[in-house]
């Protein structure tokens, strides 16, 4: 199972906060979920990542080493967010229509070298539809308050979270490997992104 595709930021959704396992701070309850929250490193092709949301943002820039380095350089999640604004213009050209399937190989990657910390914070949610909560606007990637008792939005990391938590059921160990996806300058630093081996030691001993 998987999302559709079509017309995604069109897809809106309505939760019930108090039946859902809902997410914005990283240190609240289900923050670990967050693209924000630290604690769990990355490695890919050798390079050390502080946070999925890192990784997602040097993945805007394939061409651009440069700001990719940068992104990866800061230590907050945050900051790495906002490094990249001003670089936006140089955005790889199928944005749009990758970075659904970029957000869900991070994820994955997230999950499968932190199982034990990524795969109980899935568990945690038990059976909840899982709702990354926005205060401002009900944007692609999450949901808004619209009453107290109501959030809506297309919540697509939310939908993408589910989906890892359905799929991590079905997994009784992570994989010894994570393929690259298959798309055309899928680059970190300048390089090709190799099968990433799954290390079965705490990745956290990198930072």
């Amino acid at each position: 199972m998987g999302l559709n595709f079509d017309h995604l930021e069109n897809q809106v959704r309505t939760y019930a906060p108090s039946d859902s396992a809902v997410f914005w701070k990283t240190r609240e309850k289900f923050g670990g979920l967050s693209n924000m929250a630290a604690g769990f490193p990355l490695l890919v092709n050798g390079v050390k990542i502080r946070t999925s949301e890192a990784l997602y943002q040097a993945m805007r820039f394939p061409t651009r080493p440069d700001v990719q380095e940068l992104i990866l350089g800061e230590i907050s999640p945050m900051t790495a967010k906002m490094r990249s604004k001003p670089f936006r213009e140089f955005t790889r050209d199928d944005w749009s229509s990758v970075r659904v399937p970029i957000m869900r190989w991070c994820l994955r990657l997230k999950l499968y070298q932190n199982w034990e910390k990524f795969g109980h914070a899935l568990r945690e949610t038990g059976s909840l539809p899982i709702v990354e909560k926005k205060t401002k606007h009900a944007d692609f990637w999450g949901a808004k308050y619209v009453e107290p008792d109501e959030l809506i939005g297309p919540n697509i990391l939310g939908r993408l979270l589910m989906e890892l938590r359905d799929d991590l059921e079905q997994m009784p160990s992570p994989p010894e490997h994570l393929a690259p996806l298959n798309l055309k300058q899928f680059l970190l630093l300048g390089r090709e992104i190799e099968a990433v081996r799954i290390v079965q030691s705490p990745v956290s001993i990198l930072f």
